[in-house]
């Protein structure tokens, strides 16, 4: 089936183009859902000024999206759940974790489907998760999965090492 798309798809085309598609695919989802239409003639005819407001459409999205992005770059986020000793999780962190975990730091609100988790985290560590923001804008941010009282730990920790540089500070002005 050959279809025209009204709308940008995510790893099929952009809106304007015409694409050959299953027909189970167009007909059950791309046609109801709006996303694109039969490639009529009369249709054919419309393209170049689909395409051509999608590309403004596209561009302003793109100037957000990428704003976004910024914003994320460099993001750490903390989670503490219980593990066993191993470091496997006995629960786990979902993108819907990470987005609400974004919300809460930098009140952006981002769809859970656009944390590009391929599955959920399972073990205690650091990792690099990538948040798709658009086809081609994508931001990475990190996120550690600690055990319960971790963060309080890490805290206690990092308090030690200012009193350790102010002690050396102070001894070396003396």
């Amino acid at each position: 089936m050959r279809v025209l798309l009204i709308k940008d798809v995510d790893n099929l085309g952009y809106a304007g183009d015409v694409k050959q598609v299953a027909d189970g695919f167009g007909r059950n989802y791309l046609i109801p859902q709006e996303l694109a239409v039969l490639a009529t003639p009369g249709a054919m005819k419309q393209a170049e000024t689909i395409r051509k407001a999608a590309e403004k459409q596209r561009a302003r999205e793109k100037e957000d999206a990428q704003a976004i992005a910024n914003q994320l770059k460099g993001l750490e986020l903390l989670f503490e759940r219980r593990a066993g000793e191993t470091g496997k999780l006995y629960g786990s962190v979902t993108s819907g974790d990470i987005a609400e975990a974004i919300l809460g730091k930098t009140g952006i609100e981002l769809d859970k489907r656009k944390v590009a988790l391929p599955e959920p985290i399972r073990n205690l560590g650091k990792e690099s998760v990538p948040v798709k923001l658009m086809m081609d804008v994508v931001a990475s941010i990190s996120v550690e999965v600690l055990p319960l009282g971790g963060i309080l730990e890490r805290e206690r920790l990092s308090e030690a090492e200012v009193q350790v540089i102010e002690e050396a500070a102070e001894e070396a002005a003396e």
